[in-house]
């Protein structure tokens, strides 16, 4: 792969839902709290494989969205920029692909020592170089955002992960290629050691030899590395665009608010060009694109029953618990669909509701 190289359209969707996810994730964390008059004193963005900033058709790479979504969001008068309080960090190891990146942001932002936020560009590896350049900026003890967005093979350490998850207020997404699950066998067995914890906690996935299994497992398991490391919340799902190979996200967050935030971000993504979100653990439903929530109005989507189905395979449940299971289990749910699943399901006859009356979050269902 030379400098440039082509937008995928997995790529252009995965972008759609950064700047969704950073539209909120920007004002939650600069702007000073109503409540308490509190202001963060400093919020850190790392993107750690960084790229070239540009694609081979001139579309701008995810340094350049990042910091032109910041610099022209429409809380950008709430939010009290400043070099000493928002940084950007970008990390690069490619020799030209640094060079690259580097000319492309003086180009669209001119001297980045004249922005209101301090811009790093680093020559480095993501595993190695990510904690020693967060300690240099002075980024811990404050909220930290970790784009660890490697196209190819995923060789971030745990410890990474570990350590920013015990930093207030953090969150991480990786991102596995496309390929990395059926290509993983040329990694280095002591490379996935350090990725997953451990040869005991990825042996299970390694030994799954059917080839539409080896994604849902390994995704799984990297969900539960995150857990380890100390992430209260993860999300795990396939990116799956229109047209191309699809990708493979997880979130790691301490925050249910983070939580949600991601979650909007995904429906907030374009439907009109065709990408959708599948979960991991549906078989039956295929991600036929996005409902929008005027949609889901009127469509219970079979993803949605699917996944309820699941949970009360384990035992009755009331409405509202559900909704709690989804927002924290699922890839893209959030507590509202529950009842809506739960009407559509009593329609159709496969479950039954406790007690007469109304249908409502306090009813207690079963299959």
């Amino acid at each position: 792969m030379g400098v440039l190289w082509k937008l995928e359209p997995a790529t252009a969707a995965k972008h759609r839902l950064y700047q969704r996810y950073l539209d909120a994730w920007w004002p939650i964390l600069l702007q000073t709290a109503q409540s308490t008059g509190y202001t963060r004193p400093r919020v850190t963005l790392l993107d750690a494989f960084a790229g070239p900033g540009r694609y081979q058709d001139g579309e701008p790479g995810s340094p350049v969205i990042i910091l032109d979504r910041l610099l022209h969001h429409d809380a950008l008068d709430r939010m009290q920029l400043s070099p000493q309080r928002v940084h950007l960090v970008f990390i690069e190891k490619d020799r030209a692909r640094y060079e690259h990146l580097m000319a492309e942001l003086h180009a669209r932002f001119g001297p980045l020592g004249d922005l209101p936020v301090r811009v790093e560009v680093r020559r480095g590896e993501a595993g190695l170089d990510s904690l020693p350049l967060l300690t240099e900026l002075g980024a811990w003890g404050h909220p930290i955002l970790g784009i660890f967005d490697s196209w190819g093979s995923v060789n971030v350490p745990l410890d990474v992960m570990r350590r920013i998850a015990r930093n207030r207020s953090s969150e991480v997404i990786t991102t596995f290629g496309p390929n990395w699950f059926s290509r993983r066998e040329d990694l280095n067995l002591d490379i996935l050691d350090t990725v997953f914890g451990g040869r005991t906690f990825w042996t299970p996935a390694d030994e799954e030899l059917r080839s539409d299994e080896r994604w849902r497992i390994w995704l799984t398991t990297y969900r539960d590395a995150l857990r380890r490391a100390g992430f209260g919340y993860q999300l795990q799902f396939q990116l799956v665009p229109r047209t191309g190979q699809p990708l493979y996200l997880v979130f790691g967050t301490g925050s249910p608010a983070g939580l949600r935030a991601m979650k909007d971000a995904m429906w907030k993504v374009d439907d009109r060009d065709g990408e959708s979100f599948r979960d991991p653990r549906t078989r039956g439903a295929e991600a036929d694109g996005q409902l929008n929530f005027f949609q889901m109005d009127e469509l219970c989507d079979p993803e949605l029953v699917e996944l309820v189905t699941q949970r009360l395979k384990t035992g009755p449940a009331v409405v509202e618990t559900i909704g709690e299971w989804l927002l924290t289990e699922t890839a893209r749910w959030m507590p509202k669909h529950a009842l809506k699943a739960a009407r559509q399901m009593r329609q159709d006859g496969q479950i039954t509701v406790t007690g007469a009356g109304k249908l409502t979050t306090k009813s207690r269902i079963s299959l």
